[in-house]
């Protein structure tokens, strides 16, 4: 057993790990939806000159509003944040499902 494996299944290391994941939503969800929306946008694909072709600008604007409900305003930011949020809804719940011992989705 390696000792990464060991510091994984202690009680308080998993206890721990599923209390980030259950306040980061949360967190998210009580700072104001215009959090994000001020300041120099960063993408990866600007650093390589091709930010004509990014499909992640503004994704992170985009989720922040959809968590607050402001569709029209997400939308607006990156359209594909519609489909990004319930990925990453399930990732999220793979993620704490696991810290109890569940698992879903073996696949993802």
């Amino acid at each position: 057993m390696t000792k990464l494996s060991r510091i994984y299944e202690n009680k308080y290391f998993r206890f721990f790990a599923a209390l980030i994941l259950i306040a980061i939503p949360v967190v998210l969800w009580i700072l104001p939806a215009d959090f994000f929306d001020y300041g120099t946008s960063i993408s990866v694909f600007a650093w390589f000159g091709v930010e004509e072709y990014s499909y992640s600008t503004g994704m992170t604007r985009g989720i922040m509003h959809l968590l607050h409900f402001d569709f029209h305003t997400a939308l607006s930011y990156n359209k594909l944040s519609i489909v990004v949020l319930p990925l990453l809804f399930i990732l999220w719940l793979k993620l704490l499902l696991r810290q109890f011992g569940i698992v879903i989705l073996k696949w993802f």
